[in-house]
């Protein structure tokens, strides 16, 4: 193995929703993922609230970078590169990470990394199982994006397969939690009374699953309406609403669909990996029902531990260290935050890239 001097070291900032995290990388091996979250804040609202957003970005920036320096053992002035998430997300709460990121690159005068929240999502993977196999298709299940994507080169050849075509899956997870009245964010919480009910009990609809239907978008609109409706008619009906089996048969009918397309989109490519990321990516039935057919297909399946999948500031790193190990183009100094940046931009290059020292000598942090 390398000396761990020849290996990036690499700090990484998330701000896309509301979350704000840093994680620190030395190559692909995590040193510290520190989050600070504002999920109870928003949690009143029934959902993300973007100025509250941003403003809780603010307040936890600079104590959650102390956090994760200290925790990863390192000096600032050590690092060789400072990522951040460019897009897409909230533009507000991407302004306060992507500020930040250029505030301490230019005063420790390291190079800058804007880097794309889905890329870092598949990228994240290699902290916990090595090197990511080339190519790879990934399925990527969150509150705002379900996506499939093909990456032979994961700084710079990102390829979108499939997506949602309106409800990401975890908008529908949060959207049925509230029909429930179990509270916000609806996706542990269905998941924890799934495991109490029958995914059997009820026949919700398998949206875009037809012989004419795009073979690997999805779309879970008219599922969330479909269960909504069910459970409207039961309670008009004076009845009670079985909970647990509308969890379980409202997630299998969302897991059932992801993990049918993702295993039939690696047989298509003759891709044997697939790795499975975002915040969903944490449901138990997801993780279940994808090892078993990918064990049928002859697939290898990887997905990172929990706590890996949700918004993190480690895979943002670890993209980042991704970035500098293949000697890629830091971002200029005018990079901004694009909430819609395409998946196939894994990141924003600059035009120079000795440009940060070019605009900063020396080390102004203290």
């Amino acid at each position: 193995m390398a000396d761990s001097k020849d290996v990036p070291l690499v700090l990484g900032i998330e701000t896309s929703c509301d979350e704000t995290g840093v994680g620190v990388v030395r190559g692909t091996t995590l040193l510290a993922d520190a989050i600070a979250s504002s999920v109870d804040e928003h949690a009143r609202f029934g959902g993300v609230v973007p100025e509250v957003a941003s403003r809780a970005h603010l307040e936890a920036m600079v104590p959650t970078i102390e956090r994760a320096l200290k925790e990863a053992g390192v000096s600032p002035k050590d690092l060789d590169g400072i990522a951040v998430t460019a897009g897409p997300g909230l533009a507000g709460a991407l302004l306060v990470g992507v500020s930040a990121a250029k505030a301490y690159a230019y005063a420790l005068g390291k190079p800058l990394y804007g880097v794309n929240h889905l890329a870092s999502h598949i990228c994240v993977d290699q902290l916990e199982h090595g090197p990511l196999p080339e190519p790879t298709m990934a399925l990527l299940v969150s509150g705002g994006h379900s996506s499939l994507l093909l990456s032979s080169d994961i700084t710079s050849d990102v390829r979108p397969m499939g997506a949602t075509i309106d409800d990401a899956a975890g908008e529908a997870f949060d959207k049925i939690a509230r029909v429930l009245n179990l509270g916000f964010p609806g996706g542990p919480v269905i998941d924890r009374y799934a495991r109490e009910g029958d995914p059997k009990a009820i026949a919700f609809p398998r949206g875009l699953t037809g012989p004419r239907d795009p073979a690997y978008d999805f779309s879970f609109s008219g599922l969330k309406t479909a269960v909504a409706r069910w459970i409207e008619a039961k309670r008009a009906a004076g009845e009670d609403v079985p909970v647990r089996d509308v969890s379980a048969s409202f997630q299998e009918a969302v897991v059932d669909v992801l993990t049918r397309k993702a295993v039939r989109a690696c047989k298509d490519e003759g891709v044997d990996h697939l790795m499975i990321g975002g915040g969903v990516a944490a449901n138990s039935r997801l993780r279940a029902l994808a090892k078993e057919r990918c064990e049928a297909a002859g697939i290898q399946l990887r997905v990172p531990r929990p706590k890996l999948c949700t918004d993190n500031g480690a895979m943002v790193a670890a993209l980042g260290a991704e970035m500098v190990a293949r000697n890629r183009a830091p971002s200029d100094w005018d990079l901004s935050a694009d909430s819609s940046l395409p998946v196939t931009d894994p990141h924003v290059p600059g035009h120079s890239h000795g440009h940060v020292h070019e605009t900063s000598e020396g080390n102004l942090y203290t």
